[in-house]
């Protein structure tokens, strides 16, 4: 049937009036009780009033749960209002209905799913939470881990993703500054992902374009079923999804990393439509979270845990892997993120490099031309391939012959478990169900 909707329902409503309501609206096959007494005596005062099975419960998302599972509902009705509910409440269904598939509409509202498709082939989703998150650099992480039991292919989308599907064979050639420069004065954004991937992680790579980013994490245009195409049709036998901020491919993978960056607003990681994303994780990857006290990592593994208690939850840092050697050199650092310089330089160091100058403004152009004109007497300059990494600083670097070394940034345990092994094992687990 068509039109089989969900209606939410409370006690602040008399029951006469929540029936003529269900009435005008049509279509109701079942509905869900969230609270209140005011208008009604008992439950069943609604239930012998509907006619039709109401659920409810002590924990309402439990209730709403059961009802999607055991209905084919193609709608979810919001009859219910304040105090029952506040906006907090909503996006919490709003989340729970997006993980169903399911359309969640209100008086002045209404949320719509992307109908999440299968991959040809065994699939891993990397999401986010946000942007500056560390995706890329745990992607790369995980496509060098997986490389062990598979042959994958990332597929990733983008602001800068090229308009058709873009094959890097990342595994059969080398790819360097010279080559990175020519591809940027072609037209081309030689900082995105799938350049990104394929230099780190040595890796066959589709780069795709993405426009706009909804609230639940979808995209409004992007070519990424084209670039999912071109994957199935390779000999790669692992698709990895890449996802852009807090947007990611409309797949249901068969398994989810998700990226929460320790230092976002505990709001935005279990509030708004975050609960979505987190009840889609195996794992979910804390980075940075060396840089917030012990208290804040408490508060968010507790809110991981309220929502996805299954969740396999690591925290980690981030250390810089210079891709060429910086021993004995002196080096100019530029990376996106001022906070994270400070210990980057500290690890570079250790390898035997003496940085001489930092730049925390690779993604602010004007700001970074202003410290490259700075930078003096070196020998090298290392820059994470992001943002104007390729057009302005190694465009710089070259026409004054410094040598460019790219840098990577891997995700290591400050919790004393193995990231590497939880991915190995949730690896097997996909290429096992799908075989």
């Amino acid at each position: 049937m068509k039109n089989r909707r969900l209606v939410l329902i409370d006690g602040e409503h008399y029951p006469d009036v929540t029936a003529w309501a269900v009435e005008r609206l049509g279509g109701v096959c079942c509905a869900v009780f969230l609270g209140g007494s005011e208008k009604i005596g008992d439950i069943r005062d609604i239930e012998e009033r509907l006619r039709i099975p109401v659920y409810y419960a002590g924990d309402y998302l439990a209730a709403l749960a059961r009802a999607l599972r055991e209905n084919n509902v193609c709608e979810v009705v919001d009859l219910s209002d304040e105090p029952v509910l506040n906006y907090e409440d909503r996006f919490r269904i709003a989340s729970l209905c997006m993980l169903h598939g399911v359309a969640y509409r209100g008086a002045d509202f209404t949320f719509t799913p992307r109908p999440l498709k299968r991959t040809g082939k065994p699939s891993l989703a990397v999401i986010g939470t946000g942007k500056r998150v560390g995706k890329t650099a745990v992607s790369g992480f995980i496509a060098r881990t997986l490389k062990e039991i598979a042959n994958p292919v990332i597929v990733t989308m983008g602001r800068g993703g090229p308009e058709e599907p873009e094959l890097i064979e990342g595994d059969k050639f080398e790819i360097t500054p010279e080559f990175l420069l020519k591809l940027a004065e072609s037209g081309k954004h030689a900082a995105s992902d799938h350049f990104e991937n394929a230099l780190t992680s040595r890796v066959v790579t589709i780069g795709c374009r993405r426009c706009g980013g909804g609230m639940a994490g979808f995209s409004f245009f992007d070519v990424v079923d084209e670039g999912v195409k071109l994957a199935e049709s390779l000999p790669n036998d692992l698709i990895i999804l890449e996802g852009s901020g807090a947007t990611f491919p409309a797949y249901r993978a068969d398994g989810y990393v998700l990226m929460v960056s320790a230092a976002q607003k505990p709001d935005f990681i279990g509030g708004y439509f975050s609960p979505f994303r987190l009840s889609l994780a195996d794992i979910v990857v804390v980075t940075m979270a060396d840089s917030v006290p012990q208290e804040r990592l408490r508060e968010l593994e507790g809110i991981i845990r309220e929502t996805n208690p299954d969740a396999d939850v690591h925290l980690t840092a981030f250390r810089p892997r210079p891709l060429g050697d910086v021993s004995g050199k002196r080096l100019a650092l530029v990376m996106t993120s001022g906070l994270a310089l400070e210990g980057a330089r500290r690890y570079i160091e250790d390898m035997g490099a003496d940085v001489v100058y930092t730049s925390g403004n690779l993604s602010r152009r004007p700001a970074l031309r202003r410290d490259l004109e700075g930078f003096e007497g070196i020998d090298a300059v290392a820059v994470e391939l992001k943002a104007a990494a390729v057009d302005v600083v190694t465009r710089w670097a070259l026409e004054r012959g410094i040598e460019v070394i790219y840098l990577d940034n891997e995700p290591v345990n400050i919790d004393g478990k193995d990231l590497r092994g939880a991915v190995l094992r949730l690896g097997h687990s996909i290429l096992e169900g799908r075989g």
